[in-house]
This record gives C-alpha cells, structure tokens and sequence, in this order.
C-alpha cells in the first residue's frame, strides 16, 4: 500500500501527524514517535505571551482591568506560571530535534494581536522548523467587536508571519464563524499553505465549595471528528491549501474518514497519551489492511472520494441530511 501524502509542500510517508502537544518537549519521545511510524511532528506552541513576559510586558498586560472583581484575577495566568517556558529554550528545542530526526518539524505559533512577537515565525525558520502553524487562539468578548474585525485581524496576523517567513504557513481555526468558508477561502487567497481543523477550546468550570476556575483537561473522543470531517468535506476542490484533520482522531478509521474526506493529514494528540506512541503502528497496520481488503492502492487514491466537490448545491444538502436525521428520531 502506497501511504504517502503531501502536506505543506512536504512529502510524508503516511498521513499519521502528532500535533502540537506537550510531548515534544522530550527528545526521545518524539524518537519514540518517529520509530513508531509518525510522519511529521508538531512542536508544542510558542506563545504569544511567552514573548511579552520576556520583553517585560505580560503583567501589564493580562492584569488590566482584572481588579474590577477578585474572583476574575484566577482567569488570567499569572507571570509566574511561565517561568519554565522561554522562547530562545523554544528554539533550541527544534535545533535538538532536527538534529535527533528524519521526519519534517514544524513549529507552532500562538497568538492574536498583530505585533513583534511575529518576528519569532522568522527565528522558528531560522531554526530548522520545516513549516509554521499559526496558532490564533482567540475568544471574542467584546461585543462592540464585529464578525468582520475578528476576521480581519485573522488575515492580518497570516499576511505578518508570511511577510517574515519563506517557509510553508498553516493557520489552526477555531469553527465558530458566520460564514466559515468565506474565511478559510479569504485565508487561502491571503497565502495560507494549510489549514487546520480545527483548534479545541478548553472550557473552564467553577468549584463552587472553593470559589476557584478550574481547568479541567479532558481528552477528546471520535465523536468529536464529526465537526472537521463536515467542513473539510464542504472545502475541498474549493481552496488551494491543504487541510489538515484534528480533534477527535484514535482509530485507524478516523483517519481514513478525514482522507476520504479530503484531509491531506490527520493530526493526533490525546490518544498518544492515551495509548502511547506504539498505537501509530497498529494504526498504520489497521489503515493498511482496510485498503487491501476494500482494494484500495495509495491514499492518493481515496483522498476527498467522500468530499461535496460533486455536489451542485452542497448546503442543500446538509440541509436535507439535518431534517432526515431528525425525521429518523420518530
């Protein structure tokens, strides 16, 4: 079985790629990941505000406004909680890792506003990473804000890290637009190599004996590929730039499903951690052994066979799954 794909103008062996995560931090897990069949790997994000503290700006900064109420203070980090994150540590780490691999790196950015912390996308490079993935984690309060800034501001942080960059930049989305194939298409004219669907949000709860947020991280579950498997389906043969599948992908069906769709990737996280590295193996053997069985020779060759490229009307036909899906309820 021929599993190569390409992502980012880069050729990988398989479509199987750890996504940015804590593990990358350790060398020889990311070894471990290699050995086991991964085809790329992601680096744990460089943030934005990692960035700020070291130019002396993050306490000013997170904590403006927080003292209207006490109990709001315990929503923002405090700048002690990134004492072991350093950005030169950041880039020293992809040094050690193109050193000590075979398979592409790629470094991962994550931020909002528009402003110097970009020019790290150019140190990332300068490093060895072999592409970028902007990571724009952001949550509109504001609600003087308007679905057009937000998406702005969107554009904007992509064409600023494309501006100091000549390495492949893909942008990591959240879902929630008014009209998100008006952006990811925006997105795509505006230089974008990739896109990745999409980013998970990490919902805060409330002790209510302590009065404290908690932050509670809970590992995804297959279901929730269903939400990336919809758009990239509606998106492919519309962009230019390759997608990549996250949230939600354990099984080797998982990642054929974001094939057929037309992912040229399926990233993976929590089922690493899970099940650890050697569950890419039984993947890979598993992905292998469907398409002999359904008589399938390369990836290639199923990839977006179960897109809407076809389709004449595709929002017609969401439509009408929607109502025969609540239909079958009765």
């Amino acid at each position: 079985m021929d599993l190569k794909t390409k992502y980012l103008g880069l050729e990988l062996k398989n479509p199987i790629v750890p996504s940015s995560s804590p593990l990358m931090a350790n060398i020889d897990a990311v070894k471990r990941l290699e050995d086991n069949g991964a085809a790329a790997v992601v680096m744990y994000s460089l943030f934005e505000e990692q960035i700020l503290q070291e130019q002396k700006a993050l306490d000013t900064f997170l904590s403006q406004g927080s003292e209207s109420f006490a109990e709001a203070l315990q929503f923002f980090p405090q700048p002690e909680e990134f004492h072991n994150l350093h950005a030169e540590d950041y880039l020293e780490q992809i040094r050690r890792l193109k050193e000590a691999i075979d398979i592409p790196v790629i470094g991962s950015l994550n931020g909002v506003s528009a402003g110097g912390w970009m020019e790290y996308a150019q140190k990332i490079e300068q490093a060895g990473a072999d592409a970028l993935e902007l990571n724009i984690y952001y949550i509109p309060t504001d609600p003087k804000m308007t679905a057009a800034e937000i998406e702005q501001m969107y554009i904007d942080d992509l064409k600023q890290v494309k501006k100091v960059t000549n390495i492949p930049v893909a942008v990591k989305l959240s879902p929630y637009f008014t009209s998100f194939a008006n952006v990811a298409k925006r997105l795509d004219e505006a230089g974008a190599d990739g896109l990745v669907l999409f980013n998970r949000f990490y919902q805060p709860d409330i002790d209510l004996e302590t009065l404290d947020v908690v932050y509670d991280l809970e590992f995804s579950n297959s279901y929730e590929l269903r939400l990336p498997l919809r758009w990239i389906a509606i998106l492919y043969g519309k962009i230019k730039a390759n997608m990549a599948a996250t949230s939600g992908i354990h099984t080797a069906e998982d990642v054929l499903k974001a094939v057929m769709v037309g992912a040229d990737v399926a990233m993976i996280a929590s089922v690493l951690f899970q099940k650890g590295p050697r569950h890419i193996g039984r993947m890979l053997n598993d992905i292998q052994s469907w398409m002999e069985a359904h008589e399938y020779e390369s990836i290639e060759q199923m990839k977006g066979s179960m897109s809407l490229k076809a389709l004449h009307d595709p929002a017609a036909y969401m439509r009408a799954n929607y109502m025969k899906t609540l239909q079958s309820i009765s």
